[in-house]
């Protein structure tokens, strides 16, 4: 089907064709349709397959209609750069019809935000913690709010966010339209989505397993050695741009100052940063500024960059669902990427789990003309001769 079978809104069909959609994926063809009804809702997907939209649209269709000037939809996210992304999102499909906005998240100062919502919008996405706080500074009415969607709901619980959540929930109208979005939906969220949600329908995309645009490998190699051979993938196969896991914001600092000093075009993000120096890697990594963004488990959900050809887990996540996470930063919106992953020894169980969850046997495979049995280096790797060569290609590549 095409986008236009769903009759929204002409001003939303301008928007629409200005970001280029013309085919709904499968979980905003499903869940878009009873969203469009009024009925709350459980959607369940995989990372990359297109949630933000399969919300975005029906409430833009909801707002066309109706009082402006006022909070109407409040949309909670767990990290900043999901609440950043949602709201280009939203004013890319709704610039049209003149819809207002506002991300509201901590890391950055909290005045230019609260007036931004005195002026009036619409619509606010929001960390549940800097939305409490801009309430208890009375910046925001939530007294009138028709929609709440929590995007990313088992991360938000994940991350401590029950309590906060809680406290908004008595906050807001009774009456109103509450929708769960997901990549993963373990069993102790569909229990607290039951005690939120209203009769709600579920909607499931192949939820279980990482999206099947995506290949995966492992890379076994010993802890010493994993630096050389992310230097070697960076040289050979893991062309384009390319996302790189750890485990810890000191091991990202860390790789990422290593591969900046062995001649890569390398950023970190992680939690302990400013909004303002997360931004500038992020967007250097957009631009081709960086070819190379290592980060820690912040970035796994809500960075939507185009065009990442490789996600390599350079520390194995702790979970199944973190591996999901991850590497459905790849492969995005039908697009094919790659997973790699430095697996040691200890990561064995987790390798299984794994398996299990794309749903056959991964490749362990050796890379042609490493060392594996060399020396640990105790100086830094050179990206030098072809390998330097086909670095500079690939930043040619990246800024075009």
């Amino acid at each position: 089907m095409k986008f236009q079978e769903f009759s929204f809104h002409p001003r939303i069909e301008s928007g629409i064709q200005a970001v280029g959609y013309v085919h709904p994926t499968p979980i905003q063809e499903k869940a878009i349709p009873v969203v469009l009804e009024g009925r709350d809702l459980i959607g369940v997907a995989q990372t990359g397959t297109g949630k933000t939209a399969a919300f975005v649209l029906p409430i833009l269709q909801r707002l066309a209609e109706g009082e402006r000037g006022h909070v109407r939809a409040l949309i909670l996210a767990p990290t900043r750069e999901l609440a950043e992304q949602i709201h280009q999102v939203v004013g890319a499909l709704g610039k049209e019809l003149g819809i207002r906005s506002i991300a509201a998240y901590g890391g950055v100062k909290k005045r230019p935000q609260a007036a931004a919502l005195r002026r009036g919008a619409e619509v606010v996405i929001a960390c549940p913690g800097r939305l409490l706080d801009l309430h208890g500074d009375r910046a925001i009415d939530l007294s009138r709010v028709e929609v709440l969607v929590l995007d990313e709901a088992d991360r938000m619980c994940d991350m401590g966010f029950l309590p906060d959540i809680r406290r908004i929930l008595g906050l807001l109208p009774q009456n109103r339209q509450t929708l769960f979005f997901s990549a993963t939906m373990p069993p102790e969220i569909r229990r607290l989505a039951g005690s939120i949600l209203r009769d709600p329908a579920t909607v499931e995309v192949d939820a279980a397993a990482p999206a099947k645009t995506v290949s995966h490998a492992f890379y076994p190699i010993t802890e010493g050695r994993k630096r050389d051979l992310l230097v070697a993938l960076l040289q050979g196969p893991a062309t384009g741009r390319v996302l790189v896991f750890t485990r810890t914001r000191s091991r990202t600092q860390s790789l990422a100052s290593f591969l900046s000093r062995a001649g890569f075009a390398a950023a970190a993000i992680e939690g302990d940063m400013s909004q303002r120096d997360r931004q500038e890697a992020l967007d250097g990594f957009r631009s081709g500024k960086y070819a190379v963004l290592v980060a820690t488990d912040v970035a796994a959900r809500g960075i939507d960059v185009e065009d990442i050809t490789h996600v390599i887990n350079f520390d194995m996540p702790d979970s199944v669902d973190a591996y999901t996470h991850r590497v459905g930063r790849t492969g995005r919106i039908s697009k094919s990427g790659q997973a790699f992953s430095l697996s040691a020894p200890s990561d064995r169980l987790l390798r299984s789990w794994v398996e299990k969850a794309v749903g056959k046997p991964i490749e362990s495979r050796r890379l042609p003309g490493f060392d594996y049995g060399g020396p640990v280096r105790a100086g830094e790797a050179q990206a030098t001769g072809a390998g330097a060569a086909r670095f500079a290609r690939r930043r040619a590549y990246l800024r075009r």
